[in-house]
């Protein structure tokens, strides 16, 4: 929507410039190239405004202006880098009630893609703490409800864990988590950190299943301004009851077969291959 407001008003100040300088029409152009950096300059300025507001020293909020706001420059983001999708299982997401969503991790696209692909989802997203430190980034995550996660301090990740609960059973947002912990660095599914299934157990929600792939080409494509085609499968949902009696780690074995499945042997890290 950004960019289209961008390029409409970019259309209408060149054809301006044009018509003043006489009709000379190599002026349409450079007139419409020119309008529309100054206009994308005007709207990332905003974004640094609007973000210098934000105090990273008082607790995480849950922002209605600033979810707008992530949403309308997320849809620029993927916009202008190209992102196309190709979607299944959308129509298995819950319409009604809170939810853990897990999924994959190949790229700091990620999160774009997801608040793209499920744009009224309300999600709020669990980082690792170096995040909040992010240009703009962690500002933004910070207004919408984002938890930020010490992973080398179990007593830190607990509490964050908790957090992750309390947000799900209060019903203020639905809580997205990268069970891997880390971005692969390989393109490869990696073993889970099985502690975060926790949070839909002691929540009561059901998990949602969602994997990416070639969200890890994405910035490498941008910079040749090429296109990428990003996959996004919601594999399925888990229902909150089929939680209760099991472990975690149990829980995180049957996401991640899940996964496996989707994704193909070849896209899976094994240990016995190292």
């Amino acid at each position: 929507m950004l960019i289209g407001i961008l390029a409409v008003l970019s259309v209408l100040a060149a054809v301006g410039i044009t018509a003043v300088g006489g009709w000379l029409w190599w002026l349409l152009p450079v007139g419409f190239l020119g309008s529309f950096l100054a206009l994308a300059l005007l709207a990332f300025l905003f974004l640094w405004a609007m973000c210098a507001r934000v105090d990273l020293n008082t607790p995480p909020v849950d922002s209605p202006f600033y979810r707008r706001l992530l949403r309308i420059y997320a849809q620029a983001a993927v916009t202008l880098l190209q992102i196309r999708y190709e979607k299944t299982g959308m129509e298995m997401l819950p319409r009604e009630g809170r939810y853990l969503l897990v999924c994959n991790h190949l790229s700091d696209a990620d999160p774009v893609c997801l608040h793209d692909c499920f744009p009224k989802s309300h999600l709020a997203f669990i980082s690792k703490r170096e995040n909040a430190d992010m240009f703009l980034v962690g500002k933004l995550m910070h207004t919408t409800l984002c938890q930020m996660i010490n992973r080398e301090n179990d007593r830190e990740a607990l509490k964050t864990i908790l957090s992750c609960i309390s947000i799900l059973k209060e019903d203020r947002a639905n809580v997205a988590v990268f069970p891997e912990g880390y971005t692969s660095v390989d393109g490869l599914l990696h073993p889970f950190r099985s502690g975060v299934f926790k949070i839909a157990q002691k929540a009561d929600v059901p998990i949602v299943v969602v994997t990416l792939q070639n969200t890890d080409r994405v910035f490498h494509n941008a910079k040749r301004l090429k296109p990428t085609l990003v996959k996004v499968h919601l594999l399925g949902v888990i229902p909150a009851g089929e939680l209760k009696g099991v472990t975690a780690v149990d829980i995180g074995n049957r996401v991640h077969k899940m996964m496996e499945e989707d994704l193909g042997k070849d896209k899976v890290f094994w240990e016995e291959n190292t």
